[in-house]
């Protein structure tokens, strides 16, 4: 799945109400600045810094915010599992499975270094079991089992 805008105000409307209800559930609270940044992410297309979802930020409510400030936003929203960090960029991106209300595979982002383009697909349990097995054989501690790969998305495949 290509990480699109929620153009569709349907779409964001459910999926902020998702993130409510989740956030509730998980003893959290969705407030409204931490809202306003999910939107933003959801409204993109590309994975955005936190500088750049500051910029966004002022011109959305004409308000400024310090980077900083988004970052704890972000760090709040990642551990709401309503958004992603892309580790080798140091980007965010809003998980495309926010309103779904199954358990998910882990995440694979393929990543397009030409267009900046973001795929989220699942990695099949058993190769993460057994990725899992071979770390611990080797005696190493894995902090995050997320997975980027970089490359060339179909469309800048056939530029």
């Amino acid at each position: 799945m290509t990480a699109t805008p929620l153009s569709d105000v349907m779409d964001k409307e459910k999926a902020i109400n998702q993130a409510e209800k989740s956030c509730i559930e998980h003893g959290g609270k969705l407030t409204p600045k931490r809202k306003v940044v999910l939107e933003l992410l959801l409204e993109n297309a590309h994975p955005q810094s936190a500088y750049e979802l500051a910029d966004l930020y002022q011109q959305k409510l004409g308000e400024k915010i310090p980077a900083m400030s988004v970052y704890r936003m972000l760090e709040f929203l990642i551990e709401q599992g309503l958004v992603h960090k892309l580790a080798s960029t140091n980007k965010f991106l809003a998980c495309s499975h926010i309103t779904c209300t199954h358990k998910h595979e882990t995440p694979q982002f393929l990543i397009c270094d030409n267009c900046q383009s973001v795929s989220e697909v699942g990695v099949d349990t058993k190769l993460i079991e057994a990725l899992e097995k071979s770390i611990q054989q080797n005696h190493f501690q894995l902090n995050s089992p997320q997975l980027e790969l970089h490359g060339l998305c179909e469309h800048c495949q056939q530029q």
